[in-house]
């Protein structure tokens, strides 16, 4: 545990609690760590889960498939980010979406009902838990709102230039690297890859945008 510090002191669920504090906590909270291969469902559809899980190394891609086969990518976690608090909040109720290892992965997990499990003596640290728990759900209802304003656009360039857009204010520069390759941007905007892939082509021909593979540069 001790070589992930790091990115569990820097995740927004331990903001403000001294790594000390930390230790107190993951025991308080039975956390326990678990790898998956690449390829390996953490969550799958039909499930019912009681626990959060916090990405400790690599990449996991939360998605939908229809019925015919279609994929939709719905968000990609990132190191220190949590995921399954919406199905361990509800906990009866079954996962509609498969969360995927997209690389070799470690995942710290502990279950939901620790966290607001009231300790005879609350210690300091156990509010900041609480508030960074709801900051957290509210930092992805907004990312979720950013998503509708992307899918929300009528047709695959403004799709594109919406989302172009976020990433450039997200990293403060005209240049940038997502976090997908084509396949995964155009699960993730659902749109068609190919038809995506040639508005690529003339918003760099027209001057608007550069790019190589996941790194792009948005132009005046």
């Amino acid at each position: 545990m001790k070589q992930y510090w790091e990115v569990i002191k820097n995740s927004r669920l331990f903001l403000g609690i001294k790594e000390e504090e930390i230790e107190a906590v993951l025991e308080c909270l039975s956390a326990e760590v678990r790898f998956y291969q690449k390829g390996e469902f953490i969550f799958q559809i039909g499930e019912s889960i009681s626990e959060v899980a916090l990405l400790l190394e690599g990449s996991v891609s939360i998605q939908k498939e229809d019925y015919w086969g279609n994929l939709s990518i719905l968000n990609e976690i990132s190191k220190g980010e949590i995921f399954g608090e919406t199905y361990a909040v509800l906990e009866n109720d079954i996962i509609i979406n498969n969360v995927l290892a997209v690389t070799n992965c470690k995942v710290l997990f502990f279950p939901f009902f620790h966290i607001f499990k009231m300790c005879s003596s609350p210690c300091n640290f156990y509010i900041q838990l609480i508030q960074n728990f709801l900051a957290v759900i509210a930092f992805k209802n907004k990312m979720l709102a950013q998503k509708l304003e992307h899918l929300s656009q009528r047709t695959t360039r403004e799709k594109l230039l919406s989302y172009l857009s976020e990433q450039s204010v997200k990293a403060g520069s005209s240049s940038f690297t997502i976090p997908f390759n084509r396949q995964q941007l155009a699960d993730f905007l659902s749109v068609d890859r190919s038809a995506m892939s040639n508005e690529l082509s003339k918003m760099k021909q027209e001057g608007k945008i550069d790019f190589y593979r996941s790194y792009f540069i948005l132009k005046q």
